[in-house]
Order: structure tokens, then sequence, then C-alpha cells
């Protein structure tokens, strides 16, 4: 059996130091000619990162936790982004699914533990639930929308949901609609999600008329709420749901119920997931720089590793405006 090929083989190759070989290899420090050079010599020798050994010499397993609700479409995608960013920094995500669910939630924490992750970014079903204290304090923990209140040192990315409900209900206002539905996540078990608390404020001071309902994370599920919703004789106008997801459920109900978009029922969601601009009609939605919210919790993921004190940036969403809104008759 062939011996394996270790870090002192490929710095031997590379003409290089143990640590510069290392750093070049995880693309974290080097010209980038060096990094191709490094990179290409483990190719030819075959060399592969003994997760063993690393953690051993350094303390860290090299991985990091990702935990979100990924029936929703739009925080799949964003899992898969934020574990391509990962493996640019030489880290190594195990994505979990806490399905809208707090329980699950717990039991995600529980497991990061137990697999001694150097880190985790998520995006919280309870932002303030006590679990969260689990994880060691050494261990850097990123939250996505809300921050982590009972966790202390806890890097936050933030979002403008104030900003984004008020505009997303204000484009409806001015469009002529008076009495709206709103979809929001089923979370029964976790206190009111700030959106939804803000939904229903800034309907008020618009004027409209806000019939809020709660549905399933998954969107064929969904369905069946939303269908409800728009059976009633009293239906709205118009429907804002919490996420894309919730508004493609609005679409198939719709059609189930005979609800024409825009004509008879406008729709807005809230993401703008690459496939709102595939539906028919477009989906009128509220969208996030997705791109720059992964670099904002990967680079305070990597600044608490090396102790660095964590910001809080705030994102805002834009309305990006398709066929599904309209004036009602």
């Amino acid at each position: 059996m062939p011996r394996r090929r270790t870090l002192q083989d490929l710095a031997d190759a590379a003409g290089l130091s143990l640590a510069a070989t290392s750093y070049a290899l995880r693309g974290v420090r080097g010209s980038p000619g060096t990094i191709l050079r490094v990179r290409q010599l483990a190719d030819e020798l075959g060399y592969t990162v003994d997760p063993i050994a690393r953690a051993l010499a350094s303390g860290r397993t090299g991985s990091v936790g990702v935990s979100g609700s990924l029936r929703d479409l739009w925080q799949q995608d964003l899992s898969v982004m934020l574990t391509q960013a990962l493996r640019r920094h030489g880290r190594y995500a195990m994505i979990a699914d806490a399905d809208a669910d707090p329980a699950q939630e717990r039991t995600i924490v529980e497991q990061f533990v137990a697999q001694r992750v150097d880190g985790a970014v998520v995006s919280p079903v309870d932002p303030s639930a006590s679990y969260w204290r689990l994880l060691d304090p050494a261990v850097a923990v990123v939250a996505i929308g809300d921050a982590l209140t009972s966790r202390p040192g806890t890097g936050s990315v933030l979002f403008d949901n104030r900003y984004g409900v008020h505009t997303a209900l204000a484009h409806l206002a001015s469009l002529g609609h008076r009495r709206v539905g709103l979809l929001a996540p089923a979370l029964t078990s976790t206190p009111g999600r700030p959106a939804e608390v803000l939904a229903v404020e800034v309907a008020g001071r618009l004027g409209l008329d806000l019939v809020a309902v709660a549905a399933p994370a998954a969107t064929a599920e969904a369905v069946a709420v939303a269908a409800g919703l728009l059976s009633d004789p009293g239906r709205p106008t118009a429907v804002f749901c919490l996420s894309d997801s919730l508004a493609f459920a609005a679409y198939r109900a719709a059609r189930d119920v005979g609800v024409r978009i825009p004509d008879e029922l406008s729709v807005i969601g809230y993401d703008d997931h690459q496939l709102a601009g595939l539906v028919s009609p477009g989906l009128t939605t509220m969208a996030w720089d997705e791109d720059a919210i992964v670099d904002a919790a990967v680079g305070q993921l990597v600044g608490l590793l090396q102790d660095e004190t964590p910001g809080a940036p705030t994102f805002r969403p834009e309305l990006v405006v398709r066929g599904s809104t309209a004036s009602p008759r």
C-alpha cells in the first residue's frame, strides 16, 4: 500500500515552509501564482488533508455547521452559497435542516457541540432560545436574519425588515388595495417573528385591512392554507407572502380556485428567489443581495475565529416589480 503523502512532502516539493504551504493550500495567504502551484502539486502528489491530524495539531476540526429551514427555497440557495464561500476559506460545511421547528433546531445545536465544529452560521428558528448557549464561547457563531439574544459574542447579519415590509405593503396600497392577506411562516412554538409583527403595525398605519394566516414552510403544504384564504367570499384583493416559497403556494392556490393573477389577485413575495422571474406572471418581490450577505456572514465567522470583535451589518431589501401586482378591479 503506498505511503500517504504528508504536508511536509508537499512543502518539500513546493520549496516552501510548512506554514506557507498550508496557507497556500487553503487559499488564505500567498500570491495567486503560489496558491495555484501548491494546489497543482497537491493534485500531482495525491495529497489530501488528514482531518484528524489537522484537528490534533491545531485544536480545530475545520468544520462549520450551517443550519436553516431548508424547505424554504431561498434558505436552500443561501446554504449552498455559504458552503461554497466556506470552502474558499478552507472550511467545510455540515448542513442541517431545522425544518422551522425549535425542537429540531435544539437537536442540531447539540449535534454541532458533539461534532466539535469550529463555528456555525445559522438562520435561527428561535433566536431567543437558551439552547444557543450550549455552543462553547470558543465556537464562532454568526446568525443571519436575527441576533441570538441569549448568546453574547455571537456575530449577526441583520435584515431591515421594517423597510422591506413597509415597502411591500406600501406598493400594494399605492395600487389601490385595501384588504390584504398575509401569508406568514407557521412558527407556533416561537415568539412572533419580527416581520409578522411589523406587517400588522405597518398595515394599520397605511389603512390596510390585513388578514394574517399562518402557513407551513413547505410550499406544497401551504397551498391548502392559501386556497382557504382565497376561497372566502370576502377574500383579499392582494396577498403579501413573507417568503417566495409561500408566494409560489399562493400561485398554485389561485389556479386551483380559479382566481387570476394579477387581474383578480395581486401577489407579492419576499426574497427574490431565482424562480421569481421564471413563473408566469413574474413575481413582484423584495430582493436581497445574497452575495453580500454571504460575504458578510463568512467574513464575520473568519474574524471571530481570529478573536476579532464581530460587527452587525444590516441589509435592506429592494422592491422588484414584475407582473404579479396590479390595481384591483
